[in-house]
């Protein structure tokens, strides 16, 4: 197996693998970026799993191959409206924002294992019949070398979800409401006294974390998993967080920390197709995106600089 081919294997399915991780990344920024701490990733991804999945299930005859889309929106609906939980919460009522993020993953999983076992009759739900399909970019991927690694082989979801990191860094560094929303985040009292609603601002930002959280959870479970169960979601919401910590709250680092965990996932389902990777035990190839993620933590946290109020509570008059 030459390096090109192995390439060939590694590099798309590192990018479908990445794909969930970065739109929820990309949710964290937002959120972060205005002052909110969102540990609830994990349970916004976990409800747009379980609402993609249903959806699929119950209108696949209806919609046909339309439905994955539309799962898609509803998982993105869906997660909008519960992470209003987390904005009541951490905004309006100045909780911990770390306890209602851990209370957001608590009860998007005992939520949805709940209706799972009510609807189905059992601990998850049968395998959808219509996702999306692999496909190959026209033109893009003719392109010799590049094309083949790139453009080929791969899923539409990968590549809005990279679409996707450049306009969220357009909208947060080159327009004014992502100027107000770093303003809110840094200096929430000096941002009010220009004029600004530092609490809408934090609910919309809220709010797109929990849209892009239920986007990525969605995408997760309709290219990979194709079912829902108690470890469709399990761990991914946190490396999605710590893609975001990694890439500096920023959404292209975000997305570059994105990609390397997803490769370090991909490498757990491809590695048996790899010559020099078919002797290491499976069980490393499976924990090494967990143990990835802890170095990165370990490693980043320390130097990554977060907005300054973040995790800060904000009330009016108050310094």
């Amino acid at each position: 197996m030459s390096v090109f081919e192995i390439l060939q294997v590694i590099i798309p399915s590192a990018i479908f693998f990445a794909a969930p991780l970065i739109f929820t990344a990309l949710g964290g920024v937002f959120s972060e970026r205005s002052g909110v701490v969102n540990i609830g990733l994990e349970g916004l991804m976990i409800i747009g799993a379980f609402v993609s999945i249903v959806f699929n299930l119950t209108f696949a005859d209806t919609f046909g191959a339309l439905t994955p889309w539309l799962a898609l929106l509803a998982a993105m609906i869906v997660g909008t409206i519960f992470s209003l939980l987390h904005a009541v919460a951490s905004v309006s009522f100045r909780a911990d924002q770390v306890v209602s993020g851990v209370a957001i993953n608590f009860l998007a999983l005992g939520l949805s294992l709940f209706l799972v076992k009510k609807m189905y009759g059992k601990g998850q739900t049968d395998q959808i019949q219509i996702g999306f399909d692999k496909i190959d970019i026209p033109v893009l991927s003719d392109i010799p070398v590049i094309g083949p690694l790139f453009f080929s082989n791969t899923y539409v979801p990968s590549y809005l979800a990279i679409i996707l990191a450049f306009v969220a860094w357009y909208v947060i560094y080159k327009t004014p409401f992502g100027l107000r929303l770093r303003a809110v985040g840094e200096h929430p009292m000096a941002a009010d006294t220009l004029g600004i609603n530092v609490t809408k601002m934090r609910y919309i930002a809220v709010m797109i974390s929990g849209a892009l959280g239920g986007i990525g959870g969605a995408v997760y479970a309709t290219i990979i998993s194709r079912d829902f169960s108690h470890a469709t979601i399990s761990g991914h919401g946190f490396m999605a967080l710590a893609a975001m910590i990694f890439g500096k709250w920023h959404p292209i680092g975000a997305m570059g920390a994105a990609l390397f965990f997803g490769l370090a996932q991909s490498l757990s389902i491809v590695g048996k197709t790899i010559p020099f990777l078919k002797t290491v035990p499976a069980v490393y190839l499976l924990i090494a995106p967990y143990v990835l993620t802890i170095l990165a933590l370990a490693g980043f946290i320390g130097r990554a600089e977060a907005p300054k109020a973040s995790g800060t509570p904000y009330i009016k008059g108050k310094r």
